[in-house]
C-alpha cells in the first residue's frame, strides 16, 4: 500500500442489498482453516455473508453484453505492462509470511483504542483487535503491515494498515471498518487499509476456497502506477494525472478465449474464478501481483501455482466497463 487520497457512493456493478449474518467459531486465515464457504453467490465467513450476493465483489462479470469491454482498455494497455505474467502474492505463515493474513473474533473479543496517522479519513476506534493479532509479514516487519480481523455476530470487518501494537492499543497508518450486511462505500476522497478505498478481506484468494474448488468473487491485484482517479465501488486513488493509465477499482476479466484446458488442481479453480469475476485493482505495488491470504496450507500448491502463471500474462485479459471515472474528494 502507498500513501493514498480516500470515498459513499452508489456502484453501478450492482445494486445495493441486505445479507443475514450469523455467529460462528472463531478462526484465521492460516493453518488450513477452512472457514470460508461459498453460499448462494457470497462466500461466508465466520457465519458472516461477505457483502450481500448482489454487491460489485461477488458479481460475474463474464456477460460480455452486460460488462463490454471498457472503451478506455486500448490506452491503459500501452501502459501496463501486459507481456508480463501474473503472480500469485501468496503464500505460507508460519516460515515465510508470505500474503495477506486475516482472522476472526468472537463478539466478545475486547475492543481496543486506535490511533491512525490519517486520522481524518479513518474510522475511529475502537477495533476488537487482540494483542497478538496477525499483521502481515509479521509484527515489525516492515512492509504494508495488514491487520484484517471480522468480528462474528455483528459481522463487521476491521482493517487496518501499517500496524503495531502499543498496549494497550494499536498505532496504524489508517483503519476502516466495514459493515458486511451492507454496500454501503466509503465516502468519496476516503482511504481504507487499500490505496483504492476498497475492503482487502473480499478480495484475498483463500486456500479454503481453493481447496473446495471455487472462488466466487473478484480478486484484488496491483499495478506499479496508477491513475489518480477511481471506478466506484473504489473510493480513492494514489497515483499520476494521466487518463492513460489504469484508475483504481479497474476491473479485469480472463478473456473467454484463453484455453484452460491444459491446467488442473488449484490453477483451474483461480482461472475460472479470473474469468468469471475477475481482477479488481487495489493498490499500488508490483505489476500483476494478485493476492491471497497466509496459510500453510498453501505449501503444497505453490510451486505449481507460480509456475502455471507465467504462462498467463496480462494481454490475456480486458478491462471491463463497469461505471464511470471519478476524482470526486481527491
Amino acid at each position: 500500500m502507498r500513501i493514498r487520497v480516500f470515498a459513499l457512493v452508489g456502484v453501478a456493478l450492482g445494486a445495493v442489498g441486505s445479507a443475514g449474518c450469523g455467529s460462528g467459531s472463531a478462526g484465521a486465515g492460516t493453518g488450513g482453516n477452512p472457514g470460508v464457504v461459498v453460499s448462494g453467490t457470497a462466500p461466508v465467513i465466520g457465519g458472516c455473508s461477505i457483502f450481500p450476493a448482489d454487491n460489485a465483489w461477488n458479481a460475474r462479470i463474464d456477460d460480455t453484453t452486460a460488462f463490454p469491454v471498457d472503451p478506455q482498455w486500448t490506452a491503459y494497455q500501452a501502459t501496463m505492462n501486459t507481456s508480463k505474467n501474473l503472480h500469485p502474492d501468496w503464500g505460507d505463515w508460519s516460515t515465510d509470511h508470505y500474503g495477506i493474513p486475516w482472522q476472526t473474533v468472537p463478539g466478545s473479543q475486547a475492543a481496543v483504542p486506535m490511533t491512525f496517522m490519517y486520522a481524518s479519513e479513518s474510522d475511529p476506534g475502537p477495533y476488537p483487535f487482540p494483542p497478538s493479532a496477525l499483521v502481515e509479514g509479521g509484527s515489525g516487519s516492515g512492509g504494508d503491515m495488514h491487520v484484517l480481523v471480522l468480528e462474528e455476530g455483528t459481522c463487521e470487518l476491521y482493517e487496518t494498515w501499517d500496524s503495531q501494537y502499543k498496549n494497550p492499543g494499536w498505532d496504524c497508518g489508517s483503519g476502516a471498518r466495514f459493515d458486511l450486511s451492507s454496500g454501503a462505500l466509503r465516502p468519496d476522497g476516503w482511504t481504507s487499509a487499500d490505496a483504492a478505498g476498497l475492503p482487502i478481506l473480499p478480495g484475498l484468494v483463500k486456500v479454503s476456497e481453493v481447496v473446495a474448488g471455487k472462488v466466487a468473487h473478484a480478486i484484488r491485484f496491483t499495478m506499479n502506477t496508477t491513475q489518480q482517479a477511481y471506478i466506484h465501488p473504489a473510493t480513492h486513488a494514489a497515483g499520476n494525472v494521466d487518463a492513460t493509465l489504469p484508475p483504481m477499482g479497474l476491473r479485469l476479466r480472463l478473456k473467454a478465449s484463453f484455453d484452460t484446458s491444459k491446467f488442473t488442481g488449484p490453477t483451474l479453480v483461480i482461472l475460472t474464478a479470473l474469468k468469471e469475476y475477475g481482477l479488481i485493482l487495489a493498490d499500488n505495488g508490483s505489476d500483476w501481483y494478485f493476492q491471497g491470504d497466509s496459510d500453510d496450507a498453501w505449501t503444497p500448491y505453490m510451486d505449481n501455482l507460480v509456475g502455471d502463471f507465467e504462462m498467463v500474462t496480462g494481454s490475456d485479459f480486458e478491462a471491463v466497463y463497469t461505471g464511470p471515472i471519478s476524482t470526486a474528494g481527491l
